[in-house]
């Protein structure tokens, strides 16, 4: 067995929290021969609430569950940890619009940065699930100077799973049967579901996705309309956002990360280099390949006019939205 690794989850006592837990720990993120650590951040009001959750993750009597640390204080949860998901933030209610949470959940990433900083390895890997998470990740790591800028990613990957369920019902193929569907930006509502490039297995044999579709201006107007809105489509039917689909989400995206992804490419927001004309410096969503615990930016694919004109949309918001959150920032 492998030395344990620390694992910290904030917002621990959430909704998505509730569901990602058990994932971690029964091994379906860092593999079956991975020990976990858990590190469980929340604030003080929810503690009552977490020792509920820390006797339940007991109860589990999970073999690779080495220890679970319940904590309100940010430095103790950050310490030696090797991957943060960073769920904590305020949640996005019926309504509300992405600019409502931007202000108070850039003051919570701002903190957590400073303590990623201070206390954690410096390897960490950073998942940011927190909306708005792009922006939100962009500010954690400015605050974390001291660790590499790659090593902070914002989730996409639920964009990306729905999108490929989306495809796979139109086609009728099980889901695993799509592959390279892209998300593109923001996950906001300015996303760009993007699936000219993607495959799909039909008897055996892989041909593109927009040829077995055979359906042009659904693949530009109800398919991206779809993914961009489904996160509300979710709180109209729930009364709450996402939860069971965003912790299978984050767990995907550490999972790739730790382990590689073969020859699949996955979505995930990452620090933008400028590629495809998209602004630099922002934490934009591209199709990555990982291998070696390092992602890369899938090169050389074609834009179309269409996909140009989505590309430039999201980063103008991802734009102005790191301009808001440095505002906050200086307050």
């Amino acid at each position: 067995m492998a030395a344990p690794i620390k694992v910290v989850v904030t917002g621990a006592a959430g909704q998505i929290a509730y569901s990602l837990l058990y994932q971690i720990a029964s091994g379906a993120v860092f593999g079956p021969e991975q020990p976990v650590y858990l590190h469980l951040l929340d604030i003080a009001p929810m503690m009552g609430v977490l020792e509920g959750v820390v006797m339940e993750l007991a109860d589990c009597a999970l073999p690779l569950l080495t220890g679970v640390l319940p904590t309100a204080n940010p430095e103790e949860a950050f310490k030696d940890v090797a991957a943060a998901f960073l769920v904590g933030a305020m949640p996005r209610r019926e309504g509300m619009e992405r600019k409502d949470l931007l202000s108070a959940n850039v003051r919570i990433f701002k903190e957590q940065g400073q303590a990623l900083d201070k206390v954690a390895r410096k390897d960490v890997k950073v998942l940011v699930v927190g909306n708005p998470a792009n922006t939100n990740a962009l500010i954690c790591s400015k605050y974390a100077p001291s660790i590499p800028k790659e090593n902070f990613t914002a989730m996409t990957r639920l964009d990306q799973n729905r999108a490929q369920s989306q495809l796979a019902a139109k086609i009728g193929v099980p889901v695993q049967d799509v592959k390279n569907v892209i998300i593109w930006g923001n996950h906001s509502s300015t996303q760009f579901p993007d699936a000219s490039n993607a495959l799909v297995k039909i008897n055996g044999a892989e041909k593109p996705v927009p040829a077995a579709i055979n359906d042009d201006e659904y693949l530009k107007t109800t398919f991206v309309s779809t993914v961009q809105k489904r996160g509300a489509a979710v709180i109209a039917a729930r009364k709450m956002s996402s939860a069971l689909s965003a912790a299978k989400a984050a767990s995907d995206h550490m999972r790739d990360w730790f382990l590689g992804t073969g020859d699949r490419w996955v979505s995930m927001g990452v620090v933008s280099d400028g590629s495809y004309g998209t602004p630099r410096d922002v934490v934009f969503s591209f199709p990555v390949t990982v291998s070696n615990g390092k992602w890369k930016i899938v090169e050389g694919l074609t834009i179309s006019d269409f996909a140009r004109q989505m590309l430039d949309n999201t980063g103008k918001e991802l734009a102005e939205e790191k301009q808001d959150a440095l505002d906050v920032c200086k307050d």
